[in-house]
């Protein structure tokens, strides 16, 4: 079975590797279809976003492979896009990512996905040690991802539990874990857009299981909402990074997978 990954990160952002070599790292592995999901702008912390100016030069940068791989591979250019992000050119992309990787507390700014020390330290500073309290406005925002930015994709859902495997400040069996997570899901399922399973924790030494988590697997399966698999890449060397395993999932949870960019917007689009 061939793969096709639209989760990719550039030198653009926070990338190893540039656009082009991505493409070509893909098509040796057998890819039929890539797309490139750069960082949206956010002011507030611009070390592993795009600014504007760097956004233009990626857009014709990908625009250009289009042309470069016609006929060999199909390459589509898409953003991962921020809820926290003010851009507005989402117009300009063949494909949205909606992701969340910050919330805002007090006029604070606090990483979800940084480390598990900014995670526990903004805890403890802005929500006086509720790490339930934090869950809950992380998943508010998750809820609303699609309602924000009219995304295709939804990012890593369950991305707050990131560091759970070497950190216990997030309890995922919490009722009020639960809650959060289940009122975001439902949410969503009331959306067209559709879910990742997302290998890209596993490659970066973070996790031994993707997003998202086996539960909520299980309640995608249920609903037959449909999935697509993504590796989150960050390098050349992770484009397809455990795909093979991430099919037993599929299976062992009846996930209805999706393969192409064409099947992704068939689904996401009908109703924009």
């Amino acid at each position: 079975m061939s793969f096709n990954n639209f989760h990719m990160h550039t030198t653009y952002c926070d990338g190893a590797n540039t656009p082009k070599e991505m493409a070509e790292a893909a098509l040796a592995l057998g890819c039929r279809e890539i797309g490139f999901s750069g960082h949206s702008w956010l002011d507030f912390d611009p070390m592993w976003t795009m600014e504007p100016d760097a956004a233009v030069h990626y857009r014709e940068t990908v625009y250009g492979l289009k042309n470069e791989f016609a006929g060999q591979m199909k390459v589509f250019l898409g953003i991962e896009q921020d809820y926290c992000s003010d851009t507005d050119d989402l117009p300009l992309y063949d494909y949205v990512i909606g992701g969340v990787h910050c919330v805002f507390k007090d006029g604070n700014y606090i990483s979800v996905d940084c480390d598990a020390e900014t995670q526990r330290r903004g805890v403890e500073e802005w929500y006086g040690g509720d790490a339930m309290a934090f869950v809950e406005d992380y998943y508010e925002l998750v809820g609303n991802l699609y309602e924000k930015t009219r995304c295709d994709i939804i990012a890593h859902f369950d991305l707050i539990t990131k560091f759970i495997e070497r950190d216990d400040l997030i309890d995922v069996t919490d009722p009020r874990y639960v809650k959060a997570q289940n009122d975001a899901l439902l949410e969503l399922f009331e959306t067209p857009a559709v879910f990742e399973l997302n290998t890209g924790a596993i490659s970066r030494g973070y996790r031994t299981s993707p997003y998202p988590s086996d539960p909520v697997l299980e309640l995608l399966g249920k609903a037959q909402k449909p999935v697509i698999l993504s590796s989150d890449s960050h390098a050349c060397g992770t484009i397809l990074y455990g795909f093979e395993e991430a099919m037993h999932l599929v299976k062992k949870y009846d996930l209805n997978l999706l393969t192409t960019m064409e099947e992704v917007l068939a689904v996401t689009r009908s109703r924009h």
